[in-house]
């Protein structure tokens, strides 16, 4: 049996879609699988279950990344051929079983819509596959001990981004005395081109309850984040991964429709900021470039950590 995934360049898309792999994997025991991702999504499916290759597909003009990718597959019969981009190539291949990814709906939360690909009309909660080299890694990065508290101060545009002087203050309160997480160690994750945007927040516990987990590897940071306690974060792709970790996760929305992109899962939340998705998008003035001021300035330091507390203790008695 053999399976081909055409997945996302994004991770967070890719982490979203995971569920739908997952899915494939669990109704046919054994299979080889063969992923095409692109970007950084790519190191995400390391300890994929049967994995037999990952193919990184780089964007070309005229659609060339495509016809490579066709060129690669053709000679192969395929049992299912999962495809999360619409891409057509899925049509001009072998195959047994074709699932392809239905039309955006706006108004349902991405895994809702992707559920409509699975003919036991189950909900794919997303995954994240790990093995014990990257467990390994994970114990020698978190050890055991004080408990850790997660955060992704970074996102793929400023205008999502919660003022990192506002995630210096939170993580002050809530490993602080009376905070909900009292000497925790810090745990930073980030793209490495990310780093020096968020250099501030290192120096805001000592230095040896600080955990720099930047620039690691995809399955390494998600055998992390089970290792900690809570992780809080903008819409980004490590939120996403957080919750498929099994992280409580807490996200932080503003220019973005949270009720389509929220974590998913029972140990999740999000907040966001007063003005509404429709109401920031469409105002006159609001800009998609990049370096535009943040979005997410009337999100009040209060607001989330009471969210946070609230996540925490949620199922304690």
């Amino acid at each position: 049996m053999r399976i081909l995934f055409i997945t996302s360049n994004r991770i967070g898309d890719a982490v979203l879609s995971n569920g739908v792999l997952q899915s494939m994997l669990e109704q046919y025991p054994g299979a080889r699988v063969t992923v095409v991702a692109g970007g950084a999504a790519t190191s995400l499916y390391e300890a994929v279950p049967g994995l037999e290759e990952i193919i990184s597909l780089k964007k070309q003009k005229h659609h060339i990344h495509w016809l490579k990718l066709w060129g690669k597959c053709f000679r192969r019969y395929w049992d299912v051929v999962v495809d999360m981009r619409r891409s057509g190539v899925s049509y001009f291949l072998l195959a047994g079983r074709r699932l392809i990814v239905p039309a955006k709906d706006e108004k349902l939360h991405r895994i809702v819509e992707l559920s409509r690909m699975l003919e036991n009309e189950t909900t794919p909660s997303p995954v994240v596959w790990t093995d014990p080299l990257h467990d390994g890694r994970a114990f020698e990065l978190v050890p055991t001990g004080s408990p850790v508290l997660a955060v992704g101060p970074a996102a793929n545009w400023s205008g999502k981004q919660w003022p990192i002087d506002r995630f210096i203050a939170l993580v002050e309160q809530l490993t602080g005395d009376g905070g909900i997480l009292p000497g925790a160690r810090l745990a930073i994750l980030a793209a490495p081109q990310e780093r020096e945007q968020i250099l501030s927040l290192y120096s805001v516990l000592p230095q040896e309850r600080v955990i720099d987990l930047v620039g690691q590897d995809l399955v390494t940071v998600a055998a992390c984040l089970r290792r900690c306690d809570l992780f809080i974060g903008n819409d980004s792709g490590l939120m996403h991964l957080a919750a498929a970790a099994g992280t409580r996760t807490l996200g932080l929305f503003g220019p973005s429709p949270e009720w389509r992109y929220h974590p998913w899962g029972a140990d999740c939340a999000c907040v966001r900021t007063p003005e509404g998705y429709k109401e920031m998008t469409n105002h006159p003035e609001f800009d998609y470039s990049h370096g535009v001021t943040s979005y997410m300035e009337s999100l009040t330091l209060e607001t989330v950590v009471t969210a946070a507390e609230e996540l925490y203790r949620r199922g304690m008695k």
